[in-house]
């Protein structure tokens, strides 16, 4: 793949615009009763044309075989090649909620989540507790006083929090103290290298109060925390491809990712139909924008097939709205799987399709997993989205002489 140094070389302004839509955890697996997947299931047909219309195939977010989380997900859509480029998650939640997060801090992303009697983990997120309750609980945390180090505690969303330590000496390489899977007691917060070891014995006096605090509460007696980072120095989006870019998501998390590459965020509302909105909104503004759809990967991650299929025809019926703004440019694809058969992300590859003047059509005859599979585009990995995207919008100059 082409490096992020020599794209820059090779892109180049031009009039068109790119909207990049990312329907989080959009691949899934078959249903035991109907060997469809919930793309299979749900009635598509706007989608379905826009993929007999352009070039379809499948992509693998970092390689085949690996399960990627939210972020190396993204970053590889975006052209960093995520097993080069890496965001940790608790800077992404700081930032997507606009916490002034400096150089030297290292945050953490935080899940409430419950333990039974006997200190196992019965659920990851709390029941995905109220986003109110999560912020009555996440001021009692801020009150834990820790060792010459300044703690902040602050809501996310649903069972979402955040928490960023302050003070002299911390280092992120600290391992994760959520195991990500039921039935096991909370992890120790290990150093992954010797200068960890302050950040780490912090994180494990925080939990141990924690867990004091939380003692009482229900379903929220615990936190989990993972991701613990500081602010990475990555090459600034708009300066490597030559773009004015806008990012349109109502998760936190994502603006926070979008932000660290250099994007604007623009606020929206939570609903899929305010996000179109506010694409419309503000379409003349910028010729790149990443327009991001949660609900997909939430009720794949419940387990809720139905409740998947549900949002995917949501997302169906306000493709008309988008087409209406004629982008020279058209993707559609997700940052990873998350079949609701398996309640998690998985290594499966992503459904793409691209849409544009200057593609040859696929032939295929719908928006889905097996229809992608025999797209002209194959299989490839995710980094190569952004290439395609440029040349669709006759942006890329030619390579060598």
């Amino acid at each position: 793949m082409i490096g992020l140094e020599r794209m820059a070389e090779i892109t180049a302004p031009a009039a068109s615009k790119i909207v990049l839509l990312v329907i989080d955890g959009l691949g899934g697996l078959p249903h035991p009763e109907t060997g469809k997947t919930e793309l299979e299931t749900a009635h598509t047909p706007n989608l379905d044309a826009l993929a007999r219309e352009g070039l379809c195939g499948l992509i693998d977010p970092v390689s085949p075989g690996v399960t990627p989380g939210s972020a190396p997900g993204h970053l590889a859509l975006f052209g960093y090649d995520p097993l080069k480029y890496e965001i940790g998650r608790g800077v992404l939640e700081a930032l997507g909620i606009d916490f002034d997060l400096r150089p030297e801090d290292v945050a953490a992303r935080g899940n409430f989540c419950t333990l039974d009697g006997q200190g196992r983990i019965t659920d990851r997120r709390a029941g995905r507790l109220s986003t109110e309750e999560n912020a009555r609980l996440c001021l009692a945390l801020a009150k834990i006083k820790l060792d010459r180090v300044q703690l902040f505690v602050m809501p996310v969303k649903e069972h979402r929090l955040v928490a960023v330590f302050r003070g002299g000496g911390l280092e992120p390489e600290v391992a994760d103290t959520d195991p990500q899977r039921l039935g096991v007691p909370p992890l120790e917060a290990v150093a992954l290298s010797e200068p960890a070891q302050r950040m780490a014995g912090v994180a494990n006096s925080f939990i141990a109060q924690a867990r004091e605090v939380l003692r009482d509460a229900h379903p929220a007696n615990m936190v989990l925390l993972r991701g613990f980072s500081r602010i990475p120095r990555l090459p600034q989006f708009g300066q490597v491809f030559k773009l004015k870019a806008a990012a349109i998501a109502a998760y936190p998390m994502y603006r926070g990712l979008a932000k660290t590459v250099g994007m604007t965020i623009l606020p929206t509302g939570p609903t899929l139909a305010e996000e179109f909105d506010t694409l419309a909104q503000h379409y003349a503004e910028y010729d790149f924008f990443f327009l991001h759809i949660k609900p997909t990967d939430t009720a794949g991650e419940d387990g809720d097939f139905e409740g998947k299929v549900k949002v995917l025809e949501e997302v169906d019926a306000l493709v008309p709205r988008l087409m209406e703004l004629s982008p020279e440019v058209l993707i559609v694809t997700g940052d990873h799987s998350t079949p609701a058969l398996l309640k998690s992300h998985s290594w499966h590859p992503v459904p793409f399709l691209l849409r544009s003047r200057w593609c040859r059509s696929s032939g295929v005859d719908s928006f889905s997993e097996s229809a992608c599979r025999g797209g002209e585009l194959g299989r490839f990995r995710g980094v190569a989205v952004m290439s395609l995207a440029l040349a669709h919008a006759q942006r890329l100059t030619k390579y060598g002489a």
